[in-house]
């Protein structure tokens, strides 16, 4: 059974940085997309990163490129997002995603429904 667990989420002033964790367990394949999502109060769930796990440059959203790098360090079966410069409009619930099956393309990456496994989530607030 997959699992994920985030962690590294906290408070932080504007320009300063974080850097979340996310163990996932349980794949029993070697092919899968790994992704981080933020969600505001108020506003639609966003696809922050994303990276394959066979390689290949990772994707982000427009409001985080230059900022965010999202990366994996296999030997931990651990997910992370390094955030730097945050930004109080970067204050939302992050969360890793998963999809364990099919091709992802790059039009669709952000969009949650196709992801099958989620964690619970960390909360990130940037004050100014």
């Amino acid at each position: 059974q997959v699992r994920m667990v985030e962690s590294g989420g906290g408070s932080v002033q504007s320009g300063g940085s974080l850097r979340l964790s996310c163990a996932a367990s349980g794949f029993t394949g070697s092919s899968y997309y790994l992704a981080w999502f933020r969600q505001a109060p108020g506003k639609e769930r966003e696809g922050v990163a994303v990276l394959w796990s066979g390689g290949g440059s990772p994707s982000y959203a427009d409001s985080v490129k230059g900022r965010f790098t999202i990366s994996q360090d296999n030997a931990k079966n651990t997910l992370y997002l390094q955030m730097n410069s945050l930004k109080p409009e970067d204050t939302a619930m992050y969360s890793c995603a998963a999809r364990t099956s099919g091709t992802l393309y790059a039009y669709e990456w952000a969009r949650a429904q196709k992801y099958n496994y989620w964690g619970q989530g960390t909360q990130v607030t940037v004050s100014s």
